[in-house]
């Protein structure tokens, strides 16, 4: 069966609707595919890295998020200003947002992702529950609806049995979600996670599921076309997560074998078909300790976590997604795909370790990264950037890839040593803590893990290292002379020219503002 889709014309510009590493992915994934590139900025992103790169940029708006990167139909105008027959929108921000995705196929947009239908459906927990159990896909013991007042829910709970987890029904990223052990503290978690359900996503609709102890997290990559053609890629490993955001991710998994591997791709390539997914997706499962799996979500988008399943099947997800965009077909070798060798990512944030993650803004004022044999960085930021409070402080992804899984960690222990970042605080220190901890070494992994090994200060030591605060402090005395120099030296004649313009010059960006 083929969609209209399938007969769009190839695309000539593409808009990217995102910032940091994943526009610079997306913009050099359209660069190989021959497609002219624009990408969007805040006014706090104006010398960024995906601005440099794309063949045009435009200014969206002021660095706030709902004021740039989340004004939907602003974006959408612009892309049909700047004549634009296709939008990307990354992950994060806007790209799981079915109205945004609507409004494109309402201008004549191609949106390079699911239909708006497919988002709408996989965008609540509960909705796509009830899709899932329909469809025969394993599902975690739990009910089908939310639960509209704690009467239903504590006896809903009582019928499941403890523990249980409460979730919100449009929830992600830990927001919304209480793990309940006993009767007593029912009420009060059911009263907290609908009151930060409704601050952080405007619905306050929970649900109950039964809790799953010490389980993996483990995804499936599948991609859709337009002629109803479904595969699996393989999985990727998630399960070590701080406060239930991933931080490092690898596959394959340690934990499954290729018997497992074919259950559980037929699983997501079924979850997919359900509800007629098409281009890049993910379908998120816990793994038991006895073997058992169930469904947990449909990430709507691409992943962050993408590359390491490039790496160990050998197909470029962007090149792929803008193929199915097109309506070509599903290349033949997405078919039959198993994984080759192991690949590790790790995602290196500007956030203090020694002092519980807190974000750590700030110029960055040296920066060298690994190299040689295995490695791979896609990162948005350069030497001389400046990491802002506004977004997520993802700096860059660190992907090493190998013949196995030893060579990988062997690999990634000599890309932490060649990795330089001074002017900030970064995530490094918990990686390299990992590769002297036995369970990660072994591949022993569950989603709690992480979190009980920082608690109980197993992975980093109390105090931070004499050496890393000597390096910081060199740092900030580097920043601060530089900045002594610069407010000495006298103006150019001819008056000021800024670093937008500059920057913009010497890398033949085009483009302006938009408001």
């Amino acid at each position: 069966m083929t969609s209209p889709n399938s007969t769009r014309k190839p695309l000539e510009k593409v808009l990217v609707a995102n910032r940091g590493e994943i526009a610079v992915r997306i913009v050099r994934g359209l660069r190989d595919a021959g497609i002219r590139s624009a990408v969007i900025y805040s006014e706090a992103d104006r010398q960024g890295l995906p601005v440099l790169l794309a063949d045009e940029a435009f200014c969206i708006g002021p660095a706030p998020s709902n004021e740039s990167y989340l004004r939907g139909e602003a974006i959408v105008d612009l892309a049909l200003s700047i004549g634009a027959d296709g939008v990307h929108p990354g992950y994060g921000f806007l790209s799981e947002n079915a109205d945004f995705a609507r409004r494109c196929q309402a201008a004549g947009i191609v949106f390079i992702g699911p239909s708006p239908d497919a988002i709408s459906k996989m965008g609540s927990k509960v909705e796509s529950r009830r899709l899932m159990m329909d469809a025969g896909v394993p599902v975690v013991p739990g009910g089908r609806d939310p639960l509209p007042d704690l009467a239903t829910a504590t006896e809903a709970a009582g019928q499941i049995g403890y523990p249980v987890m409460l979730k919100a029904a449009s929830g992600g990223g830990g927001k919304g979600m209480r793990l309940i052990r006993s009767a007593e503290d029912f009420p009060g978690a059911y009263r907290a996670a609908r009151s930060e359900a409704r601050a952080s996503f405007g619905d306050d609709d929970v649900y109950l599921e039964k809790y799953i102890e010490e389980p993996r997290h483990v995804e499936i990559q599948v991609l859709g076309d337009h002629h109803g053609n479904v595969v699996s890629l393989g999985e990727r490993e998630c399960s070590l997560q701080r406060r239930h955001q991933k931080v490092v991710e690898e596959a394959p998994s340690p934990a499954v074998d290729p018997d497992l591997r074919r259950r559980m791709g037929e699983a997501a390539v079924q979850a997919a078909r359900a509800v007629g997914y098409t281009n890049a997706g993910t379908v998120e499962f816990l793994l038991a300790e006895n073997g058992e799996f169930f469904f947990l979500e449909v990430n709507t988008r691409l992943q962050v976590e993408h590359p390491i399943t490039e790496r160990v099947t050998g197909i470029d997800l962007v090149a792929a997604q803008l193929s199915i965009a097109q309506g070509e077909p599903l290349a033949p070798e997405c078919y039959g795909v198993e994984p080759r060798g192991h690949a590790i990512e790790l995602r290196i944030y500007a956030e203090d370790p020694y002092r519980g993650f807190v974000p750590s803004p700030g110029r960055i004022e040296h920066l060298r990264w690994p190299e040689g044999p295995g490695i791979r960085v896609d990162t948005g930021v350069y030497e001389g950037s400046e990491v802002t409070i506004y977004y997520d402080p993802m700096l860059a992804k660190l992907i090493i890839s190998g013949a196995d899984r030893p060579q990988v960690l062997a690999r990634m222990a000599r890309a932490l040593s060649e990795i330089r970042i001074d002017g900030i605080r970064t995530t490094i220190p918990l990686y390299r803590a990992l590769l002297e901890d036995e369970d990660f070494l072994a591949g022993r992994l569950d989603i709690g893990m992480l979190d009980r090994k920082m608690d109980g200060g197993e992975l980093l030591p109390k105090e931070r290292p004499e050496e890393e605060d000597l390096s910081l402090i060199a740092a900030a005395l580097a920043h601060y002379e530089a900045g002594e120099r610069r407010s000495a030296r006298p103006a150019p004649s001819g008056g000021h020219r800024s670093g937008w313009r500059q920057s913009g010059r010497l890398a033949g960006v085009r483009g302006g503002s938009w408001s």
